[in-house]
């Protein structure tokens, strides 16, 4: 909600979720903060689909950016062993960082029930997320996980210095059996 609301502006969050028929609250960190974790997953999935409403095609864009500026918090936020398990992944020759640094976000987004998990495809990688909360009750014609797209693409970013072309390729929301995310050098 954070990373949104610098995004969108203070005033333009509530009001999308007000346009979209949602409560304005849950533009709120501190109110989305005292979610218990299936509440949590509901309003992630609930707030995006609202600002896909709000925003039509341009969400994409909006979530993506989201996405990226929220790759810092996550990992100033993330458990002291994944902490130390970033700084030493950075260390690493630049060509070997793709691999651990995917698997580190898949870390970051794992929650208690989620598989998130990371697979080789000869010179490119795919990362899947099996139980997407952005996906959760979504029935749509394209992929939604913008902001799992933005966290892929700035986490590279991140670790590397180099960008690298990441597109959600099948998506729960679609009828996919899980968020595919196939990620490629530029």
């Amino acid at each position: 909600m954070r990373a949104a609301s610098e995004k969108l502006g203070p005033d333009a969050l509530p009001m999308a979720l007000r346009r979209a028929g949602l409560d304005a609250e849950l533009a709120d960190p501190e109110a989305a903060s005292r979610l218990d974790a299936e509440s949590a997953r509901s309003a992630y999935a609930t707030v995006q689909a609202g600002m896909r409403l709000y925003y039509g095609r341009g969400a994409r864009g909006s979530l993506t950016r989201v996405g990226r500026m929220l790759w810092p918090v996550l990992l100033a936020d993330a458990p002291l062993f994944l902490r130390f398990r970033s700084g030493v992944l950075r260390s690493l020759p630049r060509p070997l960082r793709v691999k651990p640094t995917l698997g580190l976000l898949a870390s970051l987004l794992r929650g208690v029930s989620s598989r998130v998990t990371v697979h080789s495809l000869d010179l490119d990688w795919m990362l899947v997320d099996h139980d997407s909360p952005t996906a959760q009750g979504q029935t749509h014609t394209e992929p939604v996980c913008f902001v799992t797209l933005g966290l892929a693409q700035e986490c590279l970013l991140w670790a590397t210095g180099s960008e690298y072309d990441v597109q959600e390729t099948f998506c729960l929301a679609t009828g996919g059996d899980g968020c595919k995310f196939h990620v490629r050098a530029v």
